[in-house]
């Protein structure tokens, strides 16, 4: 690959954990592509915009570069890719967070009471990921190097704000595992990985907090930094045995001990696996020819 910045692509990164994880791979000096649908504020009930995050990208030291994206569209993510390869060259490192995360998700009642459109983070989750994955490979296989992260959480395996999340969570953690099957079978030096990142810093949770203090009482004092997730890719992209994670689920904080990456406050965050008692799900070697 040529002697340039590592090329990065964040889905869903106006706001929330996929901003968090720009900045950070900004801050590592990556060329990130920033991508979302919000454009201006007012676009979405919460604020955060990728011209917004791609400026913050510039400024913790890498180049942030905007792009609309509407990860439902598969002929925008298609462009996506094209426009990353037509600029740069190659892509190194794809962070598939785009998630159509709806405002009633976590309101009370069963998962009938809620709008149908909480379902939507299925496809602008699982599938989404899928289809941007679909087109970064055949590029990311050709180069000597290439990394697909996919973000989740411990939800994959105990009950977390309904059957949507948790099927796309389950569903993320899954098709790392089946991607990485793929990977290895193609002889490329391409790791899909999925991370189980905890409670995040983000613009969502902090005013879930504030509104429900006693829901989420137990939370305080064990966040996580919404760019955690950021540094833990850039240690796995420089990691001269970052094939030994290829399709594997993993807990953010658990990886950020091994990598020796502290968190607030100077503290290794708090692993998931102690707070829920779930453990990352494995898979079966057996596979249908």
């Amino acid at each position: 690959m040529p002697d340039t910045p590592p090329v990065a692509i964040v889905t869903g990164a106006s706001r929330g954990a996929g901003r968090g994880i720009a900045v950070a791979l900004g801050s590592h000096g990556c060329t990130v592509y920033v991508t979302g649908r919000s454009q201006k504020e007012g676009d979405a009930s919460m604020p955060g915009t990728i011209h917004a995050t791609a400026r913050e990208v510039t400024e913790a030291g890498g180049k942030g570069i905007a792009v609309a994206c509407d990860s439902s569209d598969n002929a925008q993510i298609a462009a996506l890719i094209d426009q990353v390869i037509a600029e740069q060259g190659h892509i190194d490192i794809l962070i598939n967070n785009a998630c159509a995360v709806h405002d009633q998700l976590n309101a009370p009642g069963a998962f009938w009471e809620k709008p149908l459109a909480i379902g939507n983070m299925i496809d602008v989750g699982v599938r989404s990921g899928f289809v941007t994955s679909w087109y970064a490979a055949p590029h990311m296989t050709q180069q000597d190097k290439g990394l697909i992260l996919f973000t989740s959480s411990p939800g994959s395996m105990h009950y977390c704000f309904g059957p949507a999340y948790g099927a796309h969570k389950a569903g993320v953690d899954k098709m790392a595992f089946d991607m990485g099957v793929d990977f290895t079978d193609a002889g490329a030096n391409v790791a899909a990985v999925s991370v189980w990142m905890g409670a995040l810093t983000t613009e969502r949770l902090t005013q879930m907090m504030e509104e429900m203090p006693e829901r989420f009482a137990h939370l305080e004092g064990t966040l996580e930094s919404a760019g955690y997730t950021g540094h833990l890719a850039w240690a796995l992209w420089n990691d001269p045995e970052m094939m030994r994670h290829n399709g594997q689920t993993v807990i953010g904080a658990e990886l950020g001990k091994e990598y020796g990456i502290t968190d607030i406050g100077g503290k290794f965050p708090p692993s998931a696996r102690a707070g829920t008692g779930v453990a990352p799900p494995e898979y079966g070697a057996y596979k249908v020819k």
